[in-house]
């Protein structure tokens, strides 16, 4: 079963990439135990484009985002709310951690993110059925039956 894949715009790519810099001092704490597959061997990534949104860490192949809210986020909520749904129904996990935690209580934050790497990851949405040539028709995997064409093509 393969993930669906999204396609990413180059400028959300760019926006990636300039956020990778300026990182706060709780994202660069955190990153310093996500990083190079250090914890338990679960491969993060920073600033990671997912649609069109970016986000603070993402373990793909456990489907799992990890967000650090500062104190800007306070008044962010009905974004982060939107964020989180439309997250979810790509079939990803958000775990929401604020700044004050991850540099007071590391080791915590660091066994709720194992937690949710080691839980089953939600399944992906499902992909639509194959176009099967219009309203009415009958794909052979339908149980349609194939038909002979005057020039010997079938369906």
């Amino acid at each position: 079963m393969t993930a669906k894949r999204h396609r990413v715009h180059t400028f959300l790519v760019e926006r990636a990439r300039e956020l990778r810099q300026p990182q706060t001092p709780a994202e660069q704490k955190l990153w310093a135990w996500l990083r190079n597959r250090q914890l338990e061997g679960y491969k993060f990534r920073r600033q990671h484009p997912i649609g069109c949104f970016i986000a603070d860490f993402c373990c793909i192949e456990r489907r799992l985002v990890v967000e650090v809210d500062g104190d800007t986020h306070a008044d962010q909520e009905p974004y982060d709310l939107e964020r989180t749904e439309w997250l979810n129904d790509q079939g990803y996990t958000v775990i929401r951690f604020t700044n004050r935690e991850v540099m007071g209580q590391m080791a915590g934050v660091l066994d709720a993110i194992l937690d949710a790497c080691r839980k089953e990851p939600p399944s992906p949405p499902a992909p639509l059925p194959p176009y099967s040539g219009g309203e009415g028709s009958r794909s052979l995997a339908q149980g349609g039956e194939s038909a002979d064409h005057a020039d010997g093509r079938q369906e």
